[in-house]
């Protein structure tokens, strides 16, 4: 089939080599991906109204505006984080623009107001943050090669995120109403379409999967991506096509949205929420069947890929199964990459053969446009769902400044897609990338199916390994060691007869051990932490869920455990307890109006603790009470020196963090009483331990 020419603005291209020798190369390729990514997300935005700005697409996201601020948000944070830039910005804007929503559930629905800055207001940021950016890149040290360690990477980091969020963005313009939205010359669709081909099952003999990923890789990868992991796979048949429009047509003509047998109970409740009739992107008209896209509503092209979520695909192959006799289902990631291993052609070759990279145009295209050996479109048209849930390969770490891109997707909830889009570049198009989405969510995705006697057999996550969050999880709901009671009931011992019990505030939660005893005694408590990879075990506590994790004993022997609020008699406060993934030194204006703040080891583990200080008055009531709590214990990896509360000399005498506590708070606090000295046990090993003493102090709000 001939491809037709479409005169296009946009095409985005390939990731930069990091391995390449040449440094000040690398530069301008880092540069120009950074300007190409800039340019073509502006021009992604330019399809929108000023309506299409501020009206939420679907009520589970924030409206287009945050996406658009978000991304250079982003880069100011990441980069901050990384200390390659002094200071925020426009702290404001990296407050609200900070953390998108990943809602629970379908009907997970955000009730939270914002007031939105204007769009102009937004565009002058992002062009200061550009020259933030650009500065970064002309003047870093570029040693070669690039890796995790490298000053450079949080600058891909930021580049991948906003080609992610490129792609996540057409989404919702896609789901957004069409009067605002509008059609732009960069973004125009396929123009061709076809009666869809038969599809067909074809072998594929059995396979053994390696994939191995290290830090040599000469291209920017995401956490999930590194390890190793081996499979050894049965031969079994896939689809020579993703399915397509018209093969789809036959499912819904058969009525399979409104027979059950065909449905998970999962799909079951998100049919009767959603009240889906067809996916979603099909309009039914006096005209007959069309399709939106992101710009534009068009005859339906029924040689085009259906997309749906993974419960109407996975609805499909019920159905299929049926239809055929034969056990159809969707492929596990091993199988997909047993298809692309299978095709006879290179990674090069499968993405120049491709509808990829904007490099067809803004849409899909037929589906037997792109051949890979004896299949179709194995990479690019539309990302493929997956039967399996995302998990960890051997060797997964998290790194230090994005500790929860994957850890919250570990939960048996988000499946892996596979293959990308027609918008997707860069990483989105190594055959490494590894993206996962819940079960319920659209992007532009599709499927192939299989057939095979084997079931898929997903594999359990082991985000609950991570050591430091094991640690904590030991510390906070573990055993008490060598007599020392729990730390955070100690706490909230020593507190509550002081307070009012209304509405409290745990700062730095953790886990939420401490969040949970206050919701004892407090009607309502918000527990806030920066890093998602814990306040997740506290949301699946809330839920009244059992958290497992696996704590060292000594070398590689570990200790199995697992908590649940029911050992502590705290199953009947989860519902009170609410937690939100925040920075503690610009914490977002909703946070306000507490009786009790508890800061516990908190302020020698922040890089701004006096911005907290000096402001932490305005989120407390007249009257309330703010306990903090920490051992001192002031490093220059946490805190610069210059943002330390105490613990050096001044004036040639001793400073103490009591002292310079007294100094930032007394203009809005009085000390309730003297300092008092709470001991805590960390456990490290079976035979290791972290003892320490906190300091612990009481401030009340002055009127």
């Amino acid at each position: 089939m001939q491809q037709p020419v479409l005169e296009r603005a946009t095409q985005l291209h390939f990731s930069p080599n990091l391995q390449q020798i040449d440094p000040e190369q690398l530069r301008q390729d880092i540069r120009s991906y950074f300007l190409e990514t800039f340019a073509c997300y502006e021009s992604l935005f330019e399809c929108l109204t000023e309506q299409g700005f501020y009206t939420k697409a679907i009520a589970l996201r924030h409206p287009l505006i945050f996406y658009y601020g978000h991304t250079a948000t982003f880069f100011i944070n990441k980069l901050l984080l990384a200390k390659l830039i002094p200071a925020r910005i426009h702290p404001h804007f990296e407050s609200l623009f900070a953390v998108g929503v990943d809602e629970m559930s379908w009907d997970d629905l955000d009730d939270s107001h914002y007031s939105w800055p204007s769009i102009a207001q937004v565009q002058a940021y992002r062009q200061q943050v550009k020259q933030v950016v650009l500065d970064v890149i002309d003047h870093i040290a570029m040693p070669v090669p690039v890796n995790w360690q490298h000053p450079c990477w949080p600058i891909m980091m930021g580049i991948e995120h906003e080609r992610i969020h490129l792609e996540t963005s057409s989404v919702l313009i896609r789901q957004q109403k069409l009067e605002y939205v509008r059609q732009h010359p960069a973004w125009r669709p396929y123009p061709q379409h076809h009666p869809a081909p038969n599809n067909d099952l074809l072998p594929v003999p059995a396979t053994e999967i390696c994939l191995y990923k290290t830090q040599a890789n000469p291209y920017y990868g995401w956490d999930n991506e590194y390890g190793i992991h081996k499979a050894q796979l049965d031969a079994f048949s896939a689809s020579r096509y993703l399915v397509s429009n018209q093969e789809f047509l036959d499912f819904v003509e058969d009525q399979g949205y409104t027979q059950s047998q065909f449905w998970t109970d999962e799909g079951c409740a998100w049919l009767k929420f959603s009240q889906a009739q067809h996916p979603t992107f099909w309009q039914a008209t006096e005209q007959g069947w069309q399709l939106r896209l992101m710009t534009d509503v068009v005859p339906m092209p029924w040689d085009w890929p259906v997309e749906v979520n993974y419960h109407e695909a996975k609805a499909f192959c019920q159905w299929k199964t049926q239809l055929s006799g034969k056990k159809i289902r969707l492929p596990s990631e091993d199988e997909w990459y047993a298809l692309y291993q299978n095709t006879g052609l290179s990674p090069e070759q499968i993405q120049q053969q491709a509808n990829l990279q904007l490099k067809v145009a803004a849409s899909s295209c037929p589906i037997n446009q792109f051949a890979h050996g004896d299949f179709y479109d194995v990479q690019g048209n539309v990302w493929q769902w997956t039967e399996t849930p995302i998990y960890p390969f051997d060797g997964f770490m998290v790194h230090p400044i994005y500790d929860d891109f994957s850890t919250p997707t570990f939960d048996g909830q988000h499946h892996l897609i596979k293959g990308g889009s027609w918008i997707s570049s860069g990483n989105e198009i190594l055959h490494s990338a590894r993206y996962a989405f819940r079960r319920h969510f659209f992007q532009h995705a599709g499927f192939r199916y299989v057939a095979a006697e084997q079931d898929s057999k997903p594999i359990a996550s082991r985000y609950e390994t991570d050591k430091l969050v094991a640690e904590y999880l030991e510390f906070q709901y573990g055993a008490c060691y060598f007599g020392v009671a729990n730390f955070a009931q100690s706490l909230v011992q020593l507190a509550i007869a002081q307070l009012p019990q209304h509405k409290a505030l745990d700062l730095g939660c953790a886990t939420g051990r401490a969040s949970f005893e206050l919701a004892r005694y407090f009607d309502q408590v918000t527990a806030i932490d920066f890093s998602a990879r814990f306040i997740q075990h506290g949301v699946q506590l809330a839920a009244l869920q059992t958290v497992h994790y696996s704590i060292c004993t000594e070398g590689d022997l570990i200790e199995h455990k697992s908590c649940h609020l029911s050992q502590f008699n705290l199953d009947d406060v989860g519902d009170k307890v609410e937690f939100f993934q925040g920075d503690a030194c610009n914490l977002k204006a909703q946070f306000t109006g507490y009786d009790f703040i508890l800061a516990a080891n908190l302020i020698d583990r922040l890089h701004h603790p006096k911005a907290l200080l000096s402001t932490i008055h305005e989120r407390l009531n007249v009257g309330g009470v703010l306990m903090l709590t920490s051992p001192y214990t002031w490093l220059t990896e946490h805190t610069e020196r210059s943002e330390w509360v105490g613990g050096f000399k001044q004036n040639a005498e001793n400073f103490t963090t009591l002292d310079g506590l007294t100094a930032l708070l007394s203009p809005h606090f009085e000390l309730l009483h003297a300092p008092q000295h709470v001991e805590f046990v960390i456990r490290e090993t079976q035979r290791k331990f972290q003892h320490s003493l906190s300091e612990i102090t009481l401030w009340r709000r002055k009127a």
